[in-house]
């Protein structure tokens, strides 16, 4: 990522594109990729379908812990980050759990039901207050940290409107699956659920990159970190220098 000491909004063609390459790379970063998509839908996916063959509850969950907990494995194996994976373990875990509890086998998507709900209302509530959640996300990703916030406002209103775009399309899919969870039985809830995994995350995803892609480059505070170090230990050695002399 090309460090610069300002925001700007004059790119060269060239520029423009490199930026949005960057955009999308950090994005893929941030959110898994490919294969943070697999690992999130791979667990519902086996714990619908065992269900549905058999209405075993006790074998379909213990099967999407297990695929859970193998995709740890693999990534530690690989010395790959398991971000993405040790989250997909404890919404399987925390599914689990509940689904034992009650014996409701659609009780395995509640907390992720729940955490959805919680996410969206989380992504609006932080933009109202004007520290939009996306922009806490992608900060550390971009290196900007927290500098956009008072420094970058073009920048600031991107995360905005992309905060605004994941809360509402989040919502949009509470409002389909919390009445499927009381009307539904437990394999057309999860048949709807693993249909809207990878949809509404690949939208919001998209549209971060569109509202990112045409704001202000972000400041790079590591490296006016680096700078200012590196300034004031050459003004140290110019001042022993002349102490010297």
């Amino acid at each position: 990522m090309t460090s610069l000491d300002k925001p700007t909004e004059d790119t060269t063609a060239e520029g423009g594109h490199d930026s949005r390459a960057v955009t999308q790379d950090a994005l893929f970063e941030a959110f898994g990729g490919l294969r943070g998509m697999i690992e999130t839908v791979l667990p519902g996916l086996l714990f619908v379908t065992i269900y549905t063959i058999n209405k075993d509850l006790h074998l379909s969950a213990i099967a999407a812990l297990g695929v859970s907990l193998l995709l740890v494995a693999v990534r530690l194996v690989m010395k790959d980050t398991v971000k993405h994976a040790f989250s997909g373990v404890f919404g399987v875990a925390f599914g689990v759990v509940f689904a034992m509890m009650t014996g409701n086998a659609k009780d395995f998507y509640l907390p992720g039901m729940l955490y959805t709900l919680g996410l969206g209302l989380a992504y609006i509530i932080t933009t109202l207050c004007g520290v939009p959640l996306i922009g806490l996300i992608l900060g550390p990703v971009f290196k900007e940290n927290l500098s956009w916030r008072k420094r970058n406002p073009g920048r600031k209103k991107a995360y905005a409107k992309a905060s605004y775009a994941w809360g509402a399309i989040l919502l949009a899919k509470c409002a389909i699956l919390f009445p499927l969870y009381w009307w539904a039985d437990t394999e057309q809830l999860g048949w709807v659920l693993v249909a809207l995994k990878i949809p509404p995350f690949l939208l919001a995803v998209w549209l971060t990159w569109v509202f990112l892609a045409k704001a202000p480059a972000p400041i790079d505070v590591f490296a006016e970190m680096e700078a200012a170090e590196k300034a004031e230990k050459a003004e140290k050695a110019e001042r022993e220098r002349q102490a010297a002399d």
